[in-house]
């Protein structure tokens, strides 16, 4: 009898870790560049892209360049980057992202983007607020954002714009009015979250609860009133504008990371339901390493995967997650499961488990119940 043929994977996250400069709320694997290392970097992802071709069976549907500020690449480095990633593993047959900072954009640069076959652009607007921009450490202003959002469109792209809020003093709502009226088919809300080790935290800059909640609240209503679904705790999208990449990560498939600081989910061989391996920093990655690789099991699968699904609208389906991990997610976790449907935090339909609006509020508290019952096994 034939061994079937592993699934191929299908999506791929490219790691582009140079910033024009390090904001002051970023907690990411970026550095600004230094001479020689752009081009070190670019040897080194040919490289990679040709071991992880040799190492797995790949079929992309989706791309998703990242960082750091990929679009920061000048446009010979981006087509070098591009032709390895095509040369190698392909290219996405449904969608191709590019992140994009507002400052890096021209017509001509969106012109050439398109051209390699990027259809999709996330631009880091994060407010069309001059004064929170600057608060933001950011060095684009609201007119280049706009301007940059408009050459976009302009080329057909599928723009998403990401926005942050909770900050002090910021316009939210002139903020979501504005970039709904640019005709984004996609927004993408994030609270402003003071991580150890940044400048913000060494500032002892904090974010109220007030403003949190009043962010939380006002993103979701007013986006709601505007004509886009929320599908995702932060993320909202018109008709057919959904990011399929991300929905990738929020439904626990299978994708390779590749670059410096790089997070891939990969299959793995039973007992394990996959593995997880997240690249090392720069220097190390260019001198070769790989990073370290961590099996996950049955149970630590599924909190994993109830994590990352019940950040979705449409939630979980437990017969799914079941067949996925070897483990009866109804019958191991009814406890958690009870206690928050009780609570009002989480709905249950058949075998369909979603967060209300107030579970989404405080989602870790709803996993740490399930994290309890994986902890207190023998």
């Amino acid at each position: 009898m034939s061994v079937p043929a592993p699934a191929p994977i299908r999506h791929l996250y490219v790691h582009v870790p140079f910033c024009p400069s390090i904001c002051p709320y970023c907690d990411f694997h970026v550095l600004t560049r230094q001479s020689g290392l752009v081009e070190q970097y670019l040897a080194q992802v040919e490289r990679e892209a040709e071991r992880l071709a040799a190492e797995y069976p790949v079929e992309l549907d989706t791309v998703y360049l990242g960082g750091g500020t990929p679009s920061f690449l000048r446009d010979s480095e981006m087509a070098a980057l591009v032709g390895s990633v095509q040369r190698w593993l392909g290219w996405g047959r449904a969608e191709n992202t590019l992140e994009i900072n507002p400052g890096t954009v021209s017509a001509e640069r969106a012109a050439h983007w398109r051209a390699l076959g990027f259809d999709r652009a996330s631009v880091g607007v994060q407010s069309l607020h001059d004064p929170t921009l600057l608060f933001l450490g950011r060095r684009h202003s609201a007119a280049q954002a706009r301007a940059a959002v408009e050459h976009l469109l302009a080329r057909e792209f599928r723009v998403s714009g990401d926005l942050i809020t909770a900050v002090a003093g910021q316009p939210l709502e002139a903020d979501i009015r504005g970039l709904h009226e640019l005709g984004v088919g996609h927004i993408s809300a994030y609270t402003l979250t003071i991580e150890p080790g940044t400048e913000f935290a060494r500032r002892g800059v904090t974010v109220s609860e007030a403003d949190e909640r009043r962010g939380f609240e006002v993103t979701a209503a007013l986006l709601a009133e505007l004509g886009y679904e929320r599908y995702e705790i932060s993320n909202y999208a018109r008709p057919g504008q959904q990011s399929q990449h991300n929905l990738a990560y929020w439904h626990t498939r299978h994708y390779l990371g590749l670059g410096p600081g790089a997070a891939g989910h990969y299959p793995a061989a039973a007992p394990a339901v996959s593995m997880r391996r997240t690249n090392p920093h720069l220097h190390e990655w260019l001198a070769g390493a790989q990073g370290e690789a961590e099996l996950v099991t049955g149970h630590d699968w599924v909190t994993d995967a109830l994590f990352m699904g019940l950040r979705l609208r449409t939630g979980v389906n437990l017969a799914e997650l079941s067949r996925r991990s070897g483990v009866d997610v109804a019958r191991e976790y009814a406890p958690a499961i009870r206690a928050n449907v009780e609570r009002g935090l989480l709905v249950q339909e058949g075998q369909q488990l979603q967060a209300t609006e107030a579970g989404w509020w405080i989602l870790n508290s709803v996993i740490g119940d399930f994290l309890e019952l994986d902890l207190a096994r023998p």
